[in-house]
């Protein structure tokens, strides 16, 4: 009587190991580091760990360790001073080609992390960091649609042979068009409201213009666009954080033109700025081959041309007209160039820009066409002792090719230094520029002291209250309350288990969702207890009495659970940021305490009480015997 099945113990134990095996890494903590990464052509190789090497050595800092990884390098430190000289001094030797980021690696023991034990991360409020608000410019996304609608009208109109006066964007919103004639307006208002199923089309009646009309964003389409904005900002955002090594950053919507950016873990403010306001795109270029790109050089530049500079820093002369811009890029992906071997990009355009640059070079065969790359960033620079921040516009050819025959929808980019620029390009393109302006209107900093000081607090509380519940049990209910105890124990190893496996992220609220989890978890073994001291003052035998004690029971303990878990459910699907990470701790808290609370509590008591012996007294209490 009272015995699990040997296979039911066996499971029981293994969970329990398995729990504090991945529960483990959490005590280790973190070391400061720096995150090395290539920003564009540069690679990270042996050679740059040597040269960090060299500088490190310089600065008269010894490292803890120094780990290669597949497109980045960890450089393990001492403490926060020696990382914030380190970044200094490795910044300073490896130059503009490289990313060097503020960090906090893991200091997991390499047999973990071989079999996937990590440490949870840690929010904003415990591990330190920035917290953006950003806001953008709706009214430039909207200003920007009318600019690209300009164009497109432009080359419609000329495309079906309709004379056009002007075509110009209004200062109210939307593309103003004048026309010469009667049937030239008719036949331009058609071909436009047929062309262009998003913008409104009417005539300017009365006024100084006898032949006009005004094409304008539908509201459907306004709020489209502006969503579109919105959406693609935060796509780009999230990109340009995968440079400064971030785990768990939280990038979300807030209102109709707002987006929250929290960075936990990053404590270099201004680079983060730096590297959220860099954005990438292409343009896509003719090349100049009727005039001495000498000339050019000697500062006779001719007026429809610009003077531009390859890679290698040759001089090329290119034709200032735009063909296409990354705006008409859907998609980019890093490959290998069949012929050549290199690394190349594969761009796939929508359905305008596949026209356009159809039409384009169906008539220039035999020409040659340039690719421009534009990155514009905020650097912070030191001028005359004092950082001041320069917005830096870099412009460059990164291929130039004779156009063999007409291209579509899909083409290939080549002329590339490495294929870690190529990934790099093709994620920067699929990313796109930012659709509007944004800006920072609100910014806050958590030191790691601070955070440092959440935590100790956060855990100082957990065990205080699991100590007066351990105190309280162990008292009251004797050697029941010691398997209770246990019990909670192994609730809170398995609870973390669970966090670090998900690699979910635990913020204060989560804490609280983890204190809240303990004092919940030892109601069910409350339940249990007095269930089993009822059935003994009733005069059952102290076998039965725990039998019924724990079978009667289940039923109200899994009632309880239920209800809490929906609770926390909605909490998770409703709420947002703190919320749903303490929904998060709250629902796996009700799974780890339901298995605890009851199959290692009852197998702790079987392994006491159980088997074929008879019991006359049990200590549970002062109803300690039949």
């Amino acid at each position: 009587m009272n015995r699990y099945p040997l296979w039911k113990n066996l499971l029981i134990a293994i969970v329990v190991l398995a729990g504090a095996v991945y529960a483990l890494p959490n005590l280790y903590g973190k070391d400061p580091a720096l995150q090395i990464s290539a920003s564009r052509a540069a690679e990270v190789s042996e050679l740059t760990r040597l040269e960090i090497e060299t500088a490190l050595d310089g600065a008269g800092i010894r490292p803890v360790g120094i780990e290669l990884h597949p497109g980045s390098l960890i450089v393990r430190l001492a403490d926060q001073d020696a990382q914030l000289t380190a970044q200094e001094a490795v910044k300073k030797s490896l130059g503009p080609a490289y990313v060097v980021a503020l960090n906090l690696a893991p200091a997991t023991p390499a047999w973990l992390a071989r079999i996937g034990a990590e440490p949870m991360f840690l929010g904003l409020d415990l591990r330190g960091g920035v917290h953006f608000l950003m806001e953008v410019d709706m009214e430039a996304a909207v200003s920007k649609a009318d600019d690209r609608y300009v164009n497109d009208i432009r080359s419609l109109l000329r495309e079906h042979t309709i004379r056009y006066k002007t075509v110009s964007r209004l200062q109210s919103g939307g593309v103003g068009v004048r026309f010469r004639e009667a049937d030239e307006l008719a036949a331009g208002m058609k071909l436009i409201a047929d062309n262009f199923q998003d913008l409104a089309v009417t005539r300017v009646e009365g006024g100084t213009e006898e032949f006009a009309a005004n094409a304008v964003l539908s509201e459907t389409a306004l709020t489209e666009t502006r969503r579109f904005a919105l959406q693609q900002n935060i796509t780009t955002l999230r990109k340009r954080v995968n440079e400064l090594g971030v785990a768990e950053p939280v990038i979300q919507q807030q209102g109709q033109n707002r987006v929250v950016v929290q960075l936990p873990g990053v404590q270099d403010t201004a680079r983060a700025k730096e590297i959220l306001g860099a954005t990438a795109t292409l343009e896509f270029h003719m090349v100049d081959e009727d005039h001495d790109v000498r000339d050019a050089e000697e500062g006779r530049v001719p007026a429809g041309s610009r003077l531009y500079r390859e890679r290698n820093n040759q001089p090329v002369l290119l034709e200032k007209q735009v063909i296409l811009t990354g705006d008409t890029i859907i998609d980019a992906a890093s490959g290998i160039d069949q012929a050549s071997g290199g690394p190349d990009v594969t761009i796939t355009l929508d359905g305008k820009g596949a026209r356009i640059f159809s039409r384009v070079t169906r008539d220039q065969v035999g020409k040659r066409m340039a690719v421009v790359f534009i990155e514009n960033k905020t650097e912070t620079v030191e001028e005359n002792g004092v950082e001041v921040k320069k917005k830096v516009t870099v412009e460059e050819v990164i291929n130039v090719a004779t156009i063999r025959e007409q291209l579509g929808k899909r083409f290939h980019i080549t002329g590339l230094d490495s294929t870690q620029e190529a990934r790099n390009l093709a994620l920067l393109l699929r990313a796109g520029a930012l659709a509007a302006p944004i800006e920072i209107i609100e910014e806050r900093t958590v030191g790691p002291s601070l955070g440092a000081e959440n935590i100790e607090r956060g855990f100082h509380s957990i065990w205080v209250g699991f100590a007066a519940i351990a105190a309280f049990m162990i008292v009251y209910y004797l050697s029941f309350g010691v398997t209770a105890v246990i019990a909670l124990g192994v609730n809170v190893v398995l609870l973390i288990a669970l966090l670090s496996l998900l690699q979910a992220t635990l913020t204060l609220p989560g804490m609280a969702g983890i204190a809240l989890t303990v004092g919940m978890a030892i109601d069910a073994n409350v339940l249990i207890n007095e269930r089993i001291r009822e059935e003994l003052r009733n005069g059952n035998s102290p076998q039965a009495s725990i039998t019924a004690g724990y079978d009667r029971a289940f039923g109200t303990i899994l009632d309880t659970n239920i209800t809490t878990f929906i609770a926390g459910l909605a909490l998770f699907l409703f709420g947002t940021g703190p919320i749903r990470g303490f929904a998060v701790v709250l629902c796996l808290g009700i799974i780890t305490s339901m298995f605890s609370a009851v199959m290692v509590s009852r197998s702790l008591v079987n392994l006491v009480y159980g088997g074929r012996r008879r019991l006359t007294r049990i200590a549970i209490g002062n109803t300690a015997w039949k």
